[in-house]
């Protein structure tokens, strides 16, 4: 997160200050003890029990605590509700948007590029010598602006995929007021063509419930588009015989993705030799699968990290070390079988212990999700099931 914190009230003494948060406290909790943290009044816990849903209640301990300058925490310890008064309230930093498009133009153009390469295949290789350099294949599009065209559908669908990902969580995030950037494209003028897209929340999470929207948000945006336009791409792809595999040139098959090869190919794929050979829209599509499927590990900041802690709470941090095993086990697998020690399943075993396992609490800590977004996570779950590729690429 990117902000500041402002201390906005300055007490005559410390008695002002625990009788204000008190006061503050007065109508939703019977308050039984306060204990100070950090001298002089930088952290007050007080320990009671609420009086009213802890839903409305937060709120009201919200608004009161910020008006004095103290952002609260509300949590359970003992058997008791506990409401903890951190000194400061967190003020978002005005966006730069201008680094937004900028990213967004050099993602598009990296995108576009890789696209024809992708895409171009006998037209390129009519207008490019066997040994042609990158500053051939440059002149080459320049020269040919035909060549645009056959970038254009792999640069659509992919930043299509990631940018209805990211636009999910920026209008959930809005719809609960929450401070937030446009998405940031990360471009990457080889590979792929993007590393993806980010956005940034800038002021905290309040409740599991805000944390849920805005955390599934992004997966079933970009699914909505991810798997309609996989299978128009699978549908304009053809079978062909491929013979034995090419080692890491194999697409991984989840559940979703074998099921749609059957229903629209009649038969599984890959198989006797055969293979779907993905076009520039299939290609892309099922590649917004592997970026979801990623983002729905239940570790972390991740969304599926955001959905796994607002249902389960702190028991996302038991999952979480669950899942590292996992990542651990299907890394070292990779490695001693394909020999590639710089798999997707290690690379992200590593980031975890850079960015961290445990998702941390919302600032209401108790409010539970409500029965429909509860259903809604169970689903998200068995789509994460659906769409998990344990061998990205084989």
């Amino acid at each position: 997160m990117e902000y500041r914190t402002e201390n906005t009230y300055a007490p005559a003494s410390a008695l002002e200050v625990i009788a204000s948060l008190r006061s503050a406290l007065g109508q939703v909790m019977r308050i039984e003890s306060h204990t100070i943290h950090q001298a002089p009044l930088e952290v007050i816990e007080f320990s009671g029990q609420l009086i009213r849903p802890s839903d409305e209640a937060f709120d009201i301990i919200y608004d009161r605590f910020t008006a004095l300058g103290y952002t609260p925490m509300l949590t359970q310890k003992d058997g008791k509700e506990v409401v903890i008064a951190q000194h400061g309230i967190v003020k978002p930093t005005p966006n730069n948007n201008r680094t937004n498009v900028i990213l967004l133009v050099l993602t598009i153009i990296s995108t576009w590029f890789v696209g024809i390469q992708y895409a171009g295949g006998d037209q390129l290789a009519r207008l490019l010598p066997p040994d042609a350099d990158i500053g051939s294949f440059f002149g080459a599009i320049f020269t040919h602006p035909q060549l645009w065209l056959i970038g254009l559908p792999y640069a659509l669908t992919l930043l299509g995929v990631l940018g209805i990902h990211e636009m999910g969580h920026y209008v959930a995030a809005r719809i609960h007021k929450a401070a937030v950037t446009l998405p940031y494209f990360i471009p990457m003028p080889f590979g792929l063509g993007t590393m993806g897209a980010v956005i940034r929340l800038k002021s905290p999470i309040k409740n599991r419930r805000q944390l849920f929207d805005i955390g599934v948000a992004g997966p079933l945006a970009g699914l909505a588009i991810a798997v309609p336009l996989l299978a128009i791409g699978l549908l304009t792809s053809p079978v062909q015989y491929v013979g034995a595999p090419v080692p890491g040139g194999q697409e991984g098959n989840s559940i979703l993705y074998w099921l749609l090869k059957l229903i629209l190919k009649g038969r599984a794929l890959p198989g006797g030799g055969y293979d779907v050979i993905l076009n520039a829209i299939a290609f892309p599509a099922w590649f917004g699968l592997v970026v979801t499927m990623i983002n729905l590990l239940p570790i972390g900041q991740l969304d599926g990290g955001h959905v796994i802690y607002s249902i389960f709470g702190r028991f996302q941090w038991k999952i979480a070390n669950a899942a590292l095993v996992v990542l651990l086990g299907l890394g070292f697998f990779l490695a001693f079988t394909t020999h590639d020690f710089l798999n997707v399943w290690l690379i992200w075993a590593l980031l975890t212990q850079v960015f961290g396992l445990r998702h941390p609490p919302p600032l209401d800590d108790i409010t539970p999700l409500d029965r429909r977004r509860k259903l809604i996570g169970y689903a998200t779950i068995v789509i994460f099931i659906l769409i998990f590729t344990p061998i990205p690429f084989s």
